[in-house]
């Protein structure tokens, strides 16, 4: 790591019951089930040797709940912003997007690039995503220069942060290829940043 770069584990949150039923949960506040629970101590023994600095979430309890058990032994306190909470689905929150029947809102999900105006103004936009989570990486970026930040937030800010920085596309990180639990480390001063390592995130290969 370079002396003024800071190093930010960037992770999902651990399974909530929504997650198994395949239902779409935006920024409604769903609490992590006992797998959840069982997931982040897992990672929490995993990076029980870094000495992590500081410690955010999103405001919501399921990130919020995860950062706090790994770093349980750690006492360090969880700062929470909105800035780190999942994509606002709007009147799609709350309905599944498992099965045949509602396939149609999976493929939103997986092309809000192209889906219709009508229907990007009731769902938060990818540019909207990345100019608070950018605005807010930065920002922690320049405070702690030369240190470990965890950051805990939600997978789709992680995968539009991915497909920012070039690491992926629309097309290989498809719905379901972040897991919860899984984490990003990046390394940023401030202005530019770089994907070092990846944990728990399947990109597909060989597509153009």
């Amino acid at each position: 790591m370079k002396k003024n770069s800071c190093t930010i584990y960037l992770t999902r949150h651990g399974e909530t019951e929504w997650n198994v039923k395949k239902i779409i949960q935006g920024i409604k506040d769903i609490p992590l089930n006992k797998k959840g629970e069982e997931q982040a101590r897992l990672l929490g023994g995993k990076l029980k040797n870094i000495k992590f600095d500081a410690v955010f979430s999103s405001d919501l309890i399921r990130a919020k709940r995860t950062a706090e058990i790994i770093i349980l032994e750690k006492k360090l306190a969880v700062q929470m912003t909105k800035a780190l909470r999942e994509r606002y689905f709007g009147k799609y929150q709350g309905q599944s997007f498992g099965g045949e029947k509602n396939k149609n809102i999976l493929n939103l999900i997986n092309k809000l690039k192209s889906i219709p105006q009508s229907v990007r103004n009731e769902i938060e936009s990818d540019e909207a995503i990345i100019g608070r989570l950018f605005t807010f990486l930065r920002e922690i970026s320049v405070a702690y220069q030369g240190k470990t930040v965890l950051i805990v937030t939600h997978g789709g800010p992680i995968k539009t942060l991915l497909i920012h920085l070039g690491w992926g596309t629309y097309e290989n990180l498809s719905e379901g290829c972040i897991d919860n639990l899984a984490y990003v480390i990046l390394e940023s001063d401030g202005i530019d940043f770089f994907v070092k390592e990846t944990s728990g995130i399947t990109k597909k290969q060989n597509i153009k």
